[in-house]
Order: C-alpha cells, then structure tokens, then sequence
C-alpha cells in the first residue's frame, strides 16, 4: 500500500493499460514538393538566407548546400575559383566552402597562424604550386612542402635554389621552371626537377620583376629599362630588344597570347605609369589611364585575360582595364572608387630599397 498522496501506477488501478506512444507529428509539406521545385525556390535566397535555412535541419541542411544554389553567389565573390565567363577553377571545392572563405576575406575575419619564420627582417615574394610553397629568403628561393594534413609547412625546405649574389627581388614560377631577379642585376633561371640552372648578365642594376612565357624572358630594373631575353636554342639568355621607359619598374607581364607585355613604373615622370610594348618589336603600343597621382607606382600587373588586365600600387587601388576598347587607348572599368578592401601595413625595416615610394 503507498503512502497517502503518493502517486498510483495504473496497475495499483487495477488496469493493465500500456503507456501509449507518443502522436508522431504529421509530414511537413515542404517535403512533398518535388526536388527541383525545392531548388528553384532557395535560388531567390540570397548568402545569409541560406547559411539560416541549412540550420534548420539536416535535410534543408544537405539541400541548402547545393553548389547549383551557390554558384551564382559565388561568381559575385572575390576569389572564389569562377572566371567572368563561368569557367570553374576548383572543381573538387564545394561551392559553398568558397562563398564563406570569401566573405571571411572580405570582411577581414581570418584566423592567425605562424606557420614560418626566421629572424632576419626580410620582405619575401612567395608562389604557392599544389603541395610546396616557393619562398625568397635573401639570396636564395627555398622549397617548403605542406604539411599532408593541412597544418602548415615542414620545418625545413625541400629544395634551395641559389644563384645571385645579392637579394631575389622577384621570380616567377612556370612549367616547372623558376625565373628569377635579383639585386645584383642578374637573371637567374632554374629546373625545379633537376639541377639545371643558368645564370646571366641583365641590368646594371636590381631586377624588380621577371616574367617568363613562350620560351621569352621579360625583366625591368631600377636602371629603367625594360628587355626582352630569349631562351630558344643557341640563343639562351640573348637580349632581344631593350626598352628605354625613362622611369625605374617595377612590375611586367607578358600577354596571354604573347603578342606584347606590359610594364608598371614609378609614376616619378609626366607619362603613364602603365604601358604595353608589342613583343616582337618593343615599339610602344598604348598608354593606360592619365589618373594617377605622382609617386603612385605600380606595384603589380597580372593578366586575367588576354584582354582584361589587374593592377595596384602605392595609391592602394586596384584597376581594372579592358583593352580591347582601342589600340591606342584603354578603358578603366574601375576608376579609383574601387578601393583595395585589405592592406597590410609594411615597417621600414621590412621594405626593400627598389620598394621605396618616390620622392624626388
């Protein structure tokens, strides 16, 4: 017998009634629209709606992070592996993975990590290729590997590739071969999977950048020039042509269809900093943009397409340029509004002296 006020069990009832199950709820009738129809209505949800949708359950979860849905997303995106015509450069990457790292990039959320250092104060140029990262350490270029587990680097380098007798200002890295300047005036060109190198005489003073394409080498110095090299056979390390830019380089390119290379100045004189020479005969073909302010050098130009070309410098803005418009002029498709969203501030120590804005 229990005690007074205690509960009874139905059996103490004289009942032998089982607990009933719980009433299971009804089938939500978003999931009796067939799945198209699901994906057509998620593609008028913008980033932020869609991240809030996949949190809801595992299903909306899985179907949220289609890449169908994020593609449009991400070609709006900064870096996010989509070229202008759609083309998708990192296939094994969900789409979604990248719309987030971009918007993190944009934002400036990031997680800080030391995966190297050294202690000498050094500025480094650095090119990343699958699983090594190329870094300039004064003289020489080192070979990290990354760790398999994406952790970071190996301690110590797996390859040095050596060859100037003073700092590497610049290189670049093309099928399997590293082409780099180097204060000491000299180009020095290297076989990543061998121990070919070769080495010549190119500028009476610092190589600020080196680009190499089609079997041509293009350099520009601090001595203002900017040369065409050859390395076919019989003819390795022959200068070409040599172009008087009347300004100190920093920064070249070649064209993706090798017909002219561009080069970036100083801005110290009156004529644009940003002009393209045709590659057969170094004659001048074109100016880009009048709006530059003394002293705001270019520091980098990149191809993206043999029509659309990227470049920045000490103005902190980015340019956009379509050069199709002409052959004797160009149109900037972002004028200086489109300012540099991340900059990353440089001590004096740190900056090299073929860096150093112009104040003459």
């Amino acid at each position: 017998m229990g005690r007074k006020g205690s509960p009874r069990s139905p059996q103490a009832e004289g009942g032998s009634r089982a607990a009933s199950p719980p009433s299971s709820s009804p089938p939500s009738p978003l999931w009796v629209l067939p799945e198209e129809l699901l994906l057509l209505i998620c593609s008028y949800l913008d980033a932020q709606a869609l991240g809030r949708l996949g949190q809801v359950c595992r299903r909306l979860r899985f179907l949220s992070s289609r890449d169908l849905l994020w593609r449009r997303i991400a070609r709006g995106c900064l870096n996010s592996g989509f070229t202008q015509l759609g083309t998708d450069l990192e296939a094994g990457i969900p789409v979604k993975e990248r719309v987030k790292v971009s918007q993190n990039w944009r934002h400036g959320r990031c997680q800080r990590e030391t995966v190297l250092k050294w202690k000498c104060n050094l500025m480094p140029w650095m090119e990343l290729d699958r699983e090594y990262l190329y870094l300039s350490q004064a003289e020489n270029i080192q070979a990290y590997r990354l760790c398999p587990d994406g952790t970071g680097l190996q301690r110590h380098p797996q390859a040095i590739f050596s060859g100037h007798r003073e700092d590497v200002c610049r290189f670049v890295l093309v099928n399997s071969h590293i082409v780099s300047g180097g204060g000491d005036g000299n180009i020095v060109l290297h076989k990543i999977h061998s121990s070919y190198s070769f080495k010549f005489s190119a500028h009476e003073q610092e190589v600020n950048c080196v680009d190499f394409q089609g079997g041509l080498i293009v350099s520009g110095s601090r001595d203002r020039t900017a040369k065409v090299w050859s390395l076919s056979a019989g003819r390795v390390g022959q200068c070409l042509h040599t172009v008087q830019t009347e300004d100190r380089v920093w920064s070249i390119a070649i064209s993706p269809l090798l017909s002219s290379f561009v080069t970036g100045t100083a801005c110290c004189g009156h004529t644009s900093p940003l002009r393209i020479w045709d590659l057969e005969s170094g004659q001048l073909l074109t100016c880009l943009g009048t709006d530059f302010h003394r002293g705001a050098g270019v520091l980098d130009v990149f191809y993206e397409t043999p029509s659309l070309l990227l470049s920045c410098g000490y103005d902190t803005y980015i340019r956009y340029w379509d050069i199709r418009t002409s052959t004797r002029a160009s149109t900037c498709l972002h004028q200086p509004a489109a300012q540099c969203t991340a900059s990353v501030s440089v001590p004096p120590i740190c900056t090299p002296p073929w860096h150093q804005p112009c104040t003459s």
